[in-house]
């Protein structure tokens, strides 16, 4: 599947598609993930019609997406939404080698993204920007298991894996500023842990 024929309709290779146990078992034996300081590995900007498209830079803008997202095309986007966000280790157990920007989210970080490391209120300086870990939960839903299969949907919906955030976080911006991928992430404050 090439990157321009990605799009929100887009669906997965089923020969692709990984059972839950394999899942699991990767994932236990993926290395920790960083949890001070990563690196941007991808951006990813649902355009027009669901179009992916991968710039090589994006300004963002306090409480705003990322520019010519899909979000901002919604008719009242919700801030705390903003910004899509996956763990690139996570991501690539996922996709078994099919492209990231099928997933659609925004940005793709190596940095520990659970609940332990990151707590909503938790602010990342990405590259540029500052942005914050929100408290909206980030789901699959019928796309995900479209594209990834049904137990990949499992996998991101398991109750004892849920801390991990596996299907992602989502981050607003509360410092404009620009990022490309390579650039640095680091976190700059952790929030309490939720009780």
């Amino acid at each position: 599947m090439e990157k321009a024929s990605i799009d929100s309709e887009s669906v997965g290779d089923a020969d692709r598609y990984r059972t839950l146990a394999h899942l699991e078992e990767r994932l236990n034996a993926l290395p920790g993930a960083p949890q001070e300081s990563g690196r941007v590995a991808l951006i990813v900007v649902r355009g027009e019609h669901g179009r992916r498209e991968q710039p090589e830079r994006i300004r963002l803008e306090v409480d705003a997406g990322v520019p010519g997202d899909a979000w901002g095309r919604q008719r009242e986007p919700h801030v705390e939404k903003a910004i899509a966000v996956m763990q690139i280790d996570v991501a690539e157990l996922i996709a078994n080698g099919q492209p990231l920007a099928l997933f659609g989210d925004n940005l793709f970080l190596s940095v520990d993204l659970s609940t332990e490391n990151l707590p909503p209120g938790s602010r990342l300086r990405v590259g540029g920007a500052l942005l914050q870990v929100t408290p909206m939960p980030h789901n699959g839903c019928h796309k995900f298991q479209a594209r990834f299969g049904p137990d990949a949907l499992r996998f991101v919906s398991k109750a004892e894996l849920r801390h991990r955030n596996l299907r992602g976080v989502y981050l607003r911006t509360v410092e404009s500023g620009e990022i490309t991928p390579g650039d640095p992430v680091s976190v700059t404050e952790r929030a309490p842990s939720p009780p």
